[in-house]
């Protein structure tokens, strides 16, 4: 359940290509978080929203250039319709590649709202007008441009899902990357040796305050070395 509403959590996923979404939607930890009853996902094809029979959702740039703009009344009409009453409860977020940078804060903010919904740009981009329209924010999963927002809406729904109550174990997400200070440390099970490799003796020795320390050490040791920037400021000028 959502905390901050009595039912399920919601995402609505607006795209041209719908079909995309059907398999990593169909699989795993989504489908069982929605087969629970934890998480609702809808994604809605756009084209189900323009006014031609040619079903018309993008149009070239004024002032010219390369490629082609996806229209604002398709995409407003359509988020308006979908969201009803709810839309003014609803974070709406448009992928886009210069948008705000999302991260693990980014997800835990995303997953305590009511309802999210996501509008996935193409081609060229979105006209400016929806996002004014609808008070859109902006996401970027990187720092690099993708053929579409489909990709990101997938990542971004993902990664706000797992953290819904009742999706996985809390302890689990307690303890991972990005969670803490840093990246997370190094995992192993059966065999303990496989091909000439060990597991670490010390993960053996049953001494949990060993182990934690272990741990610990080789998360900041695997930060160090992966992600340097993930460092409080100090360390990183040491």
């Amino acid at each position: 359940m959502n905390p901050a509403t009595s039912g399920p959590f919601r995402i609505d996923i607006f795209t041209l290509f719908p079909g995309m979404f059907d398999g990593p939607f169909s699989e795993s930890i989504l489908k069982r978080a929605e087969t629970a009853g934890h998480v609702v996902i809808h994604v809605h094809d756009i084209r189900d929203w323009t006014h031609d029979r040619h079903r018309t959702a993008d149009d070239t740039p004024y002032g010219g250039g390369a490629g082609m703009v996806m229209k604002a009344p398709p995409i407003v009409e359509a988020v308006e319709s979908v969201l009803g009453d709810d839309i003014d409860q609803t974070h709406i977020a448009i992928m886009a590649a210069g948008g705000r940078r999302f991260t693990q804060d980014v997800a835990w903010e995303l997953a305590a709202k009511p309802r999210l919904a996501l509008i996935c740009g193409h081609y060229e981009g979105i006209d400016d007008r929806v996002g004014q329209l609808l008070d859109a924010d902006e996401l970027s999963i990187g720092e690099y441009v993708m053929t579409g927002g489909e990709l990101p809406a997938m990542v971004i729904s993902d990664s706000v899902t797992r953290l819904i109550p009742g999706v996985i174990d809390a302890e689990s997400i307690r303890e991972e990357s990005h969670s803490l200070e840093g990246v997370e440390y190094p995992h192993f099970t059966r065999p303990a040796e496989y091909r000439g490799l060990r597991v670490p003796d010390i993960l053996l020795s049953g001494h949990h305050a060993n182990i934690t320390k272990w741990r610990a050490d080789e998360a900041r040791r695997r930060t160090t070395r992966w992600r340097p920037d993930l460092l409080p400021e100090s360390e990183n000028e040491s």
